[in-house]
């Protein structure tokens, strides 16, 4: 790809708008003053003190930002509960300017929330405490499913492609439960015109006639089941190729630093991660990935092509140290051209 195709995909984005259904978190992190700590009256225990609250959308949230830092417009698809945590996650999104009317509102759900703990030091040094969840453990119910499935048909003639999110490991759980998978398949078949592409951190495997993004873990243990060993590059290479033929679409492999196995009609393609220099944070690499890939095959991309602005994607954000970074269309050019001038 060359420096004006990668302009034209790139340059395509502000009119494209995506469908995030799926799971969407909030994450809340809370900055506690050690030098502040009080002890409790009434427990003797260690009262930490928080001086600063932060909340931002996470899991679907954290690729519907990245979306939007491309200019892709974007309609959220999810449950939440009727929950201080659905106000904050709803104002996360909302100040990303997200299309958030379709989300479905539940008082018998809570909003699946990660709080995070972080301790800081006299130095200004962040440690992480141990981590608070708030997630749905019953399934869920059949009427919201009905809901669900009922605005996806409402929807899909509205958007240019679908990214499915099934972030909750217990299954029924979270928003992708089996019949709206299911739905959602139905539908891929029905509309194939219509991108959609599903990342899945427990059921990759059970997707078909969609798109799929694993990484390596999430191929080895759709293929060998969840207590599958570590494989080397051509074993998890080789899980690819099953997942492919199983969904009869193209698989994006990722493979962290040694970039994106795609897996298609025509065979296999390798795309090179970008080289990057220095420290690195690989929290939310993966979304990142995810949304050039599917903000580059609604584009018109091939699948290389939109496997290389995914591996930019991602090594723009990665370059975001302590944060759950975003890139933008320039910041995706600009690497672009740095690593091309690099190239021997």
């Amino acid at each position: 790809m060359n420096h004006n195709r990668l302009a034209e995909i790139l340059g395509r984005f502000p009119s494209l708008t995506v469908l995030v259904v799926g799971d969407f978190f909030l994450d809340k992190y809370l900055i506690i003053e050690h030098a502040l700590a009080e002890t409790s009256l009434e427990t003797g225990l260690e009262a930490h003190q928080v001086v600063e609250v932060r909340c931002q959308p996470g899991a679907a949230g954290t690729v519907t930002a990245n979306l939007r830092a491309l200019e892709v417009n974007v309609i959220a698809l999810s449950v939440l509960g009727d929950d201080g945590e659905g106000f904050e996650l709803i104002r996360g999104l909302d100040a990303l300017t997200v299309d958030v009317d379709s989300l479905i509102i539940r008082p018998d759900r809570f909003t699946p929330t990660y709080t995070k703990p972080m301790l800081r030091e006299s130095d200004g040094a962040l440690h992480e405490l141990n981590r608070l969840d708030i997630k749905n453990r019953w399934p869920l119910p059949r009427e919201v499913e009905n809901q669900l499935m009922l605005r996806l048909h409402q929807l899909l003639p509205r958007v240019h492609g679908v990214i499915v999110a099934d972030q909750t490991p217990e299954a029924n759980c979270g928003v992708i439960t089996d019949r709206v998978r299911q739905e959602l398949m139905l539908l891929a078949r029905k509309f194939p015109e219509k991108i959609v592409i599903a990342d899945s951190r427990e059921r990759i495997g059970l997707f078909a006639d969609v798109m799929l993004k694993p990484n390596a873990r999430e191929a080895t243990r759709a293929i060998h089941g969840p207590a599958a060993s570590e494989l080397d590059r051509s074993g998890v290479l080789e899980c690819g190729e099953k997942l492919y033929n199983l969904a009869g679409r193209p698989v994006f492999l990722t493979l962290g630093a040694d970039g994106i196995a795609v897996f298609h009609e025509g065979g296999s393609t390798h795309v090179s991660a970008a080289r990057i220099t220095g420290p690195i944070d690989i929290v939310g690499a993966g979304d990142a990935t995810m949304s050039g890939i599917a903000s580059s095959l609604c584009a018109g991309a091939s699948a290389a092509e939109a496997a290389q602005v995914g591996c930019l994607a991602a090594g723009v954000t990665i370059q975001q140290i302590g944060t759950t970074g975003t890139a933008s269309r320039s910041q995706v050019t600009e690497l672009f051209e740095r690593t091309a001038a690099a190239a021997p």
